[in-house]
């Protein structure tokens, strides 16, 4: 890793990268996020938070220019990466990193894609602005932890957004500092958009990074200079957000080092992601379970951070909103007892149905110090069913399906996107998309992947 500040060592980071530098592996990777980011939007194109953020988009007719997801119509970067950003999170269905600090790496498409339309870059340059954001984020969560402080994760989501959005519109090393600098002073949110009974902004959490991330590179590129040293400085982020980085001397393809991207994961169930075992060792447990109505108790075995992010607080046993339920425990288990599966319909068919407000008071969250010592390598739970003839039902799942030890299949990540989107494609064009997405290092313009699903 080169020397200097840490906001210099990002940079020139990013800018050494190129696209002939990247292995097959970490490209293939990078065309998974997007096909799983573009299915993601198709399955959230009708959320509430979503239809807010495009109704609040201004129409522009000069300047830098994106579109929204499914629109031609053109507005600000800021604006498109806002609307899509959510439109990506809004199912907590998007990928997942877990270190010191969990994040939701794919949140970065959105500021690439908005970035990358209003450069009129390409699919190659894309790709490249995707690894490095993932690589930024990750070593940045493995450095240090956030929430613990009360800050969001999406504070590192500043500097990775706003590696990929500079990237893409091309500034130079002393404009990127500054875009790095100026996004650093505003990135700081605070934890409590996680906390209690959530709300729609855990969803736009991220977006709202991302269109900062647009703006601070915007700005740069136009001559503003930004605080420095944004992370060392007097009241800089490690003095006042992070506390010491202690940021790896090597990054992605230096040295011979792996890229994170490799190490992210996909998500099969639409939940928070320390869920993801969890809901699939319920799911395994529902063949052994003639009647639920039979089920006297659950014990769900989780590790610290699944207990304290998902698994305690009274929310997490009547929830009230779609938000909290996808960040409940009881909640996600009960419905996959019930169900055999947890899927969009959960949220919407199951949320007051009194078979499962009744199941979910019977579920019991503890914290299991054998499991925690195997997080965040391994992401383990243990579900335990007692019968009121007195049979105990156990399973665990160490790594969920979609964990790079368990990986989902590229088959099997279609069939995801055919899923989420197949009500606005169809079959054909959904077929066609895919076959784009696949070959995005084809396309000379981001808008030929972006135009497959404008309507």
């Amino acid at each position: 890793m080169r020397r200097g500040t840490i906001a210099e060592r990002l940079v020139d980071y990013a800018l050494a990268l190129k696209y002939e530098d990247l292995p097959g592996e970490a490209v293939h990777e990078a065309k998974r996020r997007l096909v799983d980011s573009f299915a993601c939007m198709l399955g959230g194109y009708e959320a509430p938070p979503a239809k807010a953020a495009m109704r609040a988009a201004p129409v522009v007719t000069n300047g830098l220019a994106s579109t929204i997801f499914g629109s031609p119509l053109p507005t600000t970067p800021e604006a498109a990466a806002f609307a899509n950003g959510i439109l990506v999170r809004y199912l907590d269905f998007n990928d997942t990193y877990l270190s010191k600090e969990p994040a939701h790496p794919s949140d970065n498409i959105p500021a690439a894609l908005a970035a990358a339309q209003a450069a009129n870059a390409g699919g190659k340059e894309l790709i490249t602005a995707i690894v490095a954001a993932y690589e930024v984020q990750c070593r940045l969560c493995d450095a240090a932890t956030l929430r613990t402080r009360g800050w969001d994760h999406v504070a590192y989501g500043a500097f990775s957004a706003t590696v990929a959005a500079s990237m893409l519109l091309g500034l130079s090393r002393d404009e990127f500092i500054n875009a790095i600098n100026i996004a650093g002073t505003v990135s700081p949110a605070l934890r409590q958009s996680r906390a209690g009974e959530l709300s729609m902004w855990k969803g736009c959490a991220f977006a709202n990074t991302s269109k900062d991330a647009l703006f601070a590179s915007i700005m740069a590129k136009n001559g503003i200079t930004g605080p420095a040293p944004i992370f060392e400085g007097e009241f800089g982020f490690e003095k006042t957000v992070s506390g010491p980085l202690g940021l790896s001397e090597t990054f992605g393809g230096e040295g011979g080092e792996r890229f994170k991207i490799l190490d992210t994961y996909i998500k099969f169930y639409p939940a928070e992601y320390h869920s993801q075992s969890a809901i699939g060792a319920a799911v395994e447990l529902v063949a052994d379970i003639v009647d639920p109505k039979e089920i006297e108790s659950v014990v769900v075995s989780t590790f610290g951070a699944g207990f304290e992010i998902i698994g305690s607080g009274d929310e997490k046993w009547r929830p009230r909103t779609r938000e909290t339920a996808d960040h409940s425990l009881p909640f996600l288990v009960a419905a996959a007892l019930l169900d055999g599966n947890v899927n969009l319909a959960t949220y919407s068919d199951r949320m007051e149905d009194p078979d499962l407000t009744t199941l979910i008071k019977k579920v019991r969250v503890v914290k299991d110090a054998e499991l925690d010592r195997m997080y965040p390598g391994a992401i383990p739970n243990r579900v335990e069913v007692k019968l009121s003839s007195g049979e105990l039902l156990t399973r665990e799942m160490i790594y969920p399906k979609g964990h790079p030890k368990n990986a989902m299949t590229d088959r099997e990540l279609e069939e995801k996107f055919k899923n989420l989107g197949g009500w606005y494609l169809g079959d054909g064009m959904a077929e066609k998309a895919l076959s784009k997405l696949w070959k995005a290092e084809e396309a000379k313009s981001v808008m030929e992947l972006l135009r497959l699903f404008m309507r």
